[in-house]
């Protein structure tokens, strides 16, 4: 997926911080959108996921207006429990990676889950 920054997903518009880059929970939010997208194809009617596992390494700066492509690659499947490993990386240029991490997902049936709340 490739998502452009913007004034909005900056660190202080986020609440991470206060310089105009590419804040960590924008940045993250964009990383479970690709586990999302990659475990779609594969749930069933009704089902879908929740994030229950994060490690995350924000190591580059993003300026608004920077092409930010993200990636995620399943590297583990146990029954309903789905490990990925995610990666950002500017577009253009020399193609720096940004961020680097792994995210777990377990696949759960969507009425069931809210009705528990």
């Amino acid at each position: 997926m490739t998502f452009t920054v913007t004034d909005d997903d900056t660190a202080a518009a986020v609440g991470s911080g206060s310089l105009p880059v590419l804040g960590t929970p924008r940045l993250l939010a964009w990383l479970e959108a690709a586990t999302c997208a990659a475990l779609e194809p594969t749930l069933g009617a009704g089902a879908t996921s929740v994030g229950t596992r994060v490690a995350l390494e924000h190591t580059g700066a993003s300026p608004v207006g920077q092409e930010v492509e993200v990636t995620a690659s399943s590297t583990y499947v146990d029954g309903r429990l789905h490990r990925f490993t995610v990666a950002a990386r500017h577009l253009g240029g020399n193609g720096k990676v940004v961020g680097t991490g792994e995210i777990t997902r377990v696949v759960v049936d969507a009425e069931r889950f809210l009705s528990r709340l």
